[in-house]
This record gives structure tokens, C-alpha cells and sequence, in this order.
């Protein structure tokens, strides 16, 4: 039997980067295409061999329901880049950004990982397990970030093949961190590689979409808000994701860096006040998810995800805006089928 066809999928509003050429390559040598999701601020053509690229204009004449309510100027955009690729027999997706390029370890992932199991923790910094130095991944409670205590494993620190259909990779050089480690830290970082780690069902640590890794049991879960800020969008997305895999039984696997980020031009007082919601809010978010009743099978992950977002709306997260658009990418995912 073959292996399910990869789709790597990219929002940008660059001409191709030198990181995205080194993705191009990686992923046609593992057999794999590139989605490029273009928005109003970029390129109307995009000259890179063997790419998939969409623009605003192609975008809108696409045949989804979401792609009439999707605002431009805003990553969230993304989300078509997901829906082409399920359309075109994704088998798994990996999605990553325009300023990352794969190291030499890279290489396609399986459904089922190599991973040493984490204690059970209401929070874990994953990013402990792969330093001994002072760093937390963005979406981390600001108010656990310095502690220095490396999260436990299992006693018998042995690897065990982990069923996760969600899989995050971290990132050297410019690791995702908030403003608030960029303004205080040296900016080049590099973990030290590791064996991968599986958090439990009811642990949570933040997770992006920098390098990470999804198969079709998890689908629905791609979904990115568009009501809210740019630097929550996807680690909101990430914790209702958590949520709903717990209903599977199944947790989160994250691994040592396999990219490296040659970071585009930020303004770090623009990004932390794009933090802000995050640093109030994100331990209240999932304190309502994690009393949110959901329902346990994979029939109920689409299902489930529209009951977080009526939860989130309810609690303030979100406008009531944002179910339109949860339910047209939910309409156009159930059309895919």
C-alpha cells in the first residue's frame, strides 16, 4: 500500500522565500505538494515550480461557503489552504510558514509516533523537555513561564508507539515564543534534540502552526478563527483542538526542532499587544473548555468543535460572528466527504 499523500499548505504575502524553496524541495522529495494561500497584500503570481499558489482573486472564486466570509488581511486565510488539500486527497497535511525551512532531520511523519509519555499535569512547557535554558512556548500562562522544574515522564522512560493525529515540531533559531521572552531574551535559540514527548488527555501546552502535522480523524480541528487577534489565532485554535482529541482518548505529540526560522520583520510592541488577550485569558478559555461537555468518538469531532466555539462565544472569546464561519467550514468539510 502506498503512503497517504502529503500536502504542505503556507499563507504568505512574500514573493517565494528562500525558507519556502528549501520547503518545496523537502516536501517533492517526500512525494508531497505545496499549497500557497496567498491575501490582498501579496503577490498576484507566485513563479515557483511545482506550487499550488491561490490568490485573493482565485480564492473568491473558489466553491467553498468559507471563502465568501473569510476577511482579508488575516492569517486565518489558511483554512482554504486546508480545505484544497483535503479536496485533492490529503492523507496528511503538514502546515508550516514562508520563513521556516526544514533541517536535515526532516522527514514526513506516521499517525502512529515514537514518543515517551508525560506525567499528567494540568500544564506542561514542552519546551523544558529539549533545554535546560528559560523558555516557554507562545500561549504559555505568563504566570507558570519562569518555572524551572522539568516537567515528569513516565517512570519507565521508554518510547511507546502513540496514536496522535496532531503532532508539533518545534522550531530553532526563532522559536515561537511571545514578546514578552523576545524583549527580555537573546533572540537565536536552539533546543538540543530528544526523543518526542506524548501529553496525556487533560494536560495542556499551547501548540501553532509553524511545523505541524495533522491527519483525518483531526481534520475539523484545522480550523483557524478569524474574530480574533493574529497572534491568537492559532494558539486558540490549538486549545479547542486539544480539547476535542481528548474525546478520542488520544493527546498531543511534540518533537525535537525539525525547521528552523529565519524569522520574517516583526514589531515586538505590535505582537505583545496582539499577546494581551492571551496573557488575560487563556488559563479562563480553558477552564471553559475543559468544563465543556463534548461527546466521546470520532463521528463527534466536527460536532464537538461547534460546541467549543458556542461555549467561547458565550464566555466572551468570540463574537457570534465567528459561528458563521465555524459553520462554513464545517458545511464545506461535510462536502468533501
Amino acid at each position: 500500500m502506498s503512503d497517504p499523500l502529503l500536502f504542505g499548505v503556507v499563507t504568505t504575502i512574500r514573493e517565494p522565500t528562500a525558507c519556502l524553496h528549501v520547503t518545496q524541495d523537502a516536501l517533492d522529495a517526500a512525494g508531497g505538494r505545496l499549497i500557497v494561500i496567498g491575501d490582498r497584500k501579496g503577490p498576484a503570481s507566485f513563479e515557483m515550480a511545482g506550487v499550488s499558489f491561490y490568490s485573493l482573486a482565485d480564492q473568491e472564486r473558489l466553491p467553498f461557503r468559507l471563502s465568501r466570509h473569510l476577511p482579508a488581511d488575516h492569517y486565518a486565510r489558511k483554512n482554504l489552504g486546508y480545505l484544497l488539500a483535503i479536496r485533492d486527497g490529503a492523507g496528511c497535511i503538514y502546515e508550516t510558514d514562508d520563513d521556516n525551512a526544514p533541517l536535515a532531520t526532516w522527514a514526513p511523519r506516521t499517525l502512529a509516533a515514537k514518543a515517551r509519555k508525560a506525567e499528567p499535569a494540568p500544564w506542561i512547557n514542552v519546551f523544558r523537555h529539549f533545554t535546560d535554558e528559560e523558555i516557554w512556548p507562545r500561549g504559555f500562562p505568563i504566570r507558570l513561564a519562569w518555572e524551572t522544574a522539568v516537567p515528569s515522564l513516565e517512570p519507565d522512560g521508554a518510547e511507546h508507539e502513540m496514536v496522535a493525529p496532531i503532532q508539533q515540531g518545534l522550531v530553532d533559531e526563532s522559536p515561537d515564543v511571545d514578546a514578552i521572552w523576545r524583549m527580555s531574551h537573546a533572540a537565536d535559540f536552539r533546543f538540543r534534540p530528544g526523543g518526542s514527548i506524548w501529553l496525556p488527555p487533560g494536560t495542556w501546552c499551547p501548540f501553532n502552526t509553524q511545523s505541524t502535522w495533522w491527519w483525518p480523524v483531526a481534520w475539523p480541528l484545522m480550523y483557524c478563527p478569524s474574530h480574533c487577534s493574529f497572534r491568537m489565532t492559532d494558539i486558540w485554535r490549538g486549545f479547542i483542538a486539544q480539547r476535542c482529541i481528548w474525546e478520542l482518548g488520544l493527546g498531543l505529540v511534540f518533537h525535537a526542532p525539525e525547521v528552523r526560522q529565519d524569522r520574517n520583520p516583526h514589531d515586538l510592541m505590535t505582537d505583545f499587544r496582539e499577546e494581551v488577550p492571551g496573557y488575560l485569558g487563556n488559563e479562563e478559555m480553558v477552564r471553559v473548555l475543559g468544563e465543556t461537555r463534548l461527546i466521546p468518538g470520532a463521528n463527534a469531532v466536527g460536532g464537538n468543535l461547534l460546541t467549543c466555539y458556542e461555549r467561547l462565544v458565550g464566555a466572551g472569546f468570540f463574537p457570534e460572528d465567528e459561528l458563521l464561519l465555524v459553520k462554513s467550514w464545517l458545511a464545506d468539510l461535510k462536502g468533501l466527504e
